[in-house]
């Protein structure tokens, strides 16, 4: 490796740890009232269930509707300015929901918080500051710290509400916010070439592709009907852990810890069987179904033993369809169309946590907490059909590589290259957007038509 590449190295490093931590700590503000708002919003003045659904969810709608937009914004005027501008947003949303006093003060905040959608520009800055060959596993760190804040928000939460209550986690969201922002201008590098990156920002022009993609359409709906699911149930479980299981909020830290941690140890099989032995459409289907199952325990347990195994095999599948759904989009959009699905399927989970805090509002309030299952076991149901008709997803990667003196059908013609475009990206760069089978890939000779960095 040349001095320019370690020091490009280092510098990728610092970039990728950098904004995964202003993203989870984001993330954790918008988190960490899931698990107990529910019990909190029972004392709140005019709180009816549905407007508790509207005050967990609303954040989702503004998210799903502006975070495109922002994402365009930044590459007009730049990408610091975005977030930073977003992160503010967020800051003044938590300041707002932590100085309310009745319930619509706090829908207000909430939505405000979901205004500083910088997501997408986060992601164009992180496309900004890595190579194209580093790019995915940038990208993929920073998409894990979006599950580790959610297990953060879901074990820590209960216990930072018994310490400093509900307007303390919104004022130290804030903070968080903010530190964000201090994160961003002292240790995010700024790049030495912003331009619009195909494989992470969304194009208008391919958006009709997108939508007319029945396979991504199916992913779309997975990711809205799992964080509708995730949405609704949270209305009611912080109120059945302590009713069902007999914990007492500050405790129910005891419980989401084992259940997290047996969960993912339960998982992690799955997920190897899914992507080793090309399994991924069966055992997917069944984690649906196993959620559907789950939530059905919910209604016929008849004891907290019951309820908490039932709890458990819940959060094993829905971790396992979290962490599958956008591996299946990377491997289903094409690597011209990847930026614009991922964009959309994003879109659709916020827009999913919203619906789902709406209808799981609804439906409590109507017909209480069976209510609220009957209702997620039926979208579910509806959930298992769909996917049962998706197509055998192809087992291919998205690869990026800066090339010269090379064309499309010379690189497919070397062995794994199933797709291949070239695109202009600046005056002086072209890269090669390539579908990739990495069990056959003759990556040396694909490397050796790549422009290395001199030193």
């Amino acid at each position: 490796m040349t001095g320019i590449s370690k020091q490009l190295g280092v510098l990728e490093r610092r970039s990728g740890i950098s904004l995964a931590l202003i993203y989870a700590f984001r993330m954790v503000g918008l988190f960490m009232i899931i698990p107990v708002f529910a019990i909190y919003a029972e004392s709140i003045p005019d709180a009816t269930p549905l407007l508790i659904g509207l005050a967990l969810g609303i954040y989702g709608l503004t998210q799903s509707i502006l975070q495109i937009p922002f994402g365009f914004l930044s590459d007009r005027i730049g990408r610091k300015p975005v977030i930073a501008m977003g992160l503010i947003i967020f800051a003044l949303g938590s300041l707002l929901a932590a100085s309310a006093d009745s319930i619509y003060g706090i829908i207000a905040g909430r939505a405000l918080q979901g205004s500083g959608a910088i997501a997408a520009a986060l992601m164009a800055l992180a496309a900004d500051l890595s190579r194209e060959e580093h790019r995915m596993k940038m990208m993929a760190f920073i998409g894990a710290s979006i599950g580790a804040a959610f297990a953060f928000s879901m074990v820590v939460g209960p216990v930072v509400y018994e310490w400093i209550g509900i307007s303390g986690i919104f004022v130290g969201t804030a903070v968080l916010a903010l530190l964000g922002i201090a994160i961003l201008y002292l240790f995010v590098p700024d790049p030495v070439d912003s331009h619009f990156h195909l494989d992470a920002e969304v194009e208008s022009a391919s958006l009709m592709g997108v939508f007319k993609n029945p396979d991504l359409l199916r992913l779309d709906a997975g990711i809205f009907i799992l964080h509708f699911v995730l949405m609704s149930l949270f209305l009611v479980i912080p109120i059945e852990i302590r009713d069902t299981v007999d914990l007492h909020s500050a405790s129910h830290w005891k419980l989401y810890l084992p259940v997290f941690a047996v969960s993912l140890v339960i998982m992690l099989p799955f997920i190897i069987l899914a992507e080793t032995k090309r399994m991924m459409k069966p055992v997917f289907v069944g984690a649906i179904a196993l959620m559907y199952l789950a939530v059905v325990g919910f209604i016929q347990s008849d004891s907290a033993v019951a309820w908490i195994i039932s709890f458990t095999l819940f959060f094993t599948a829905f971790n396992f369809l979290e962490a599958s759904l956008p591996s299946l989009v990377s491997k289903t959009a094409s690597a011209l169309k990847k930026g614009t699905a991922m964009g959309v399927y994003s879109s659709s989970q916020f827009f999913g946590a919203f619906a789902g805090g709406v209808v799981g509002g609804l439906a409590h309030g109507v017909w209480g907490v069976h209510g609220v299952y009957y209702s997620v076991s039926t979208i579910l149901l509806l959930w298992f059909f769909v996917a049962i008709t998706m197509t055998k997803p192809r087992y291919l990667s998205t690869y990026l590589v800066k090339v010269d003196n090379v064309d499309e059908i010379q690189l497919l013609a070397i062995a794994g290259v199933i797709e291949a475009s070239i695109i202009h990206e600046t005056d002086e760069d072209n890269v090669a957007y390539l579908k990739v089978d990495k069990s056959i890939l003759d990556e040396d000779k694909l490397l050796s038509f790549s422009v290395a960095v001199e030193e």
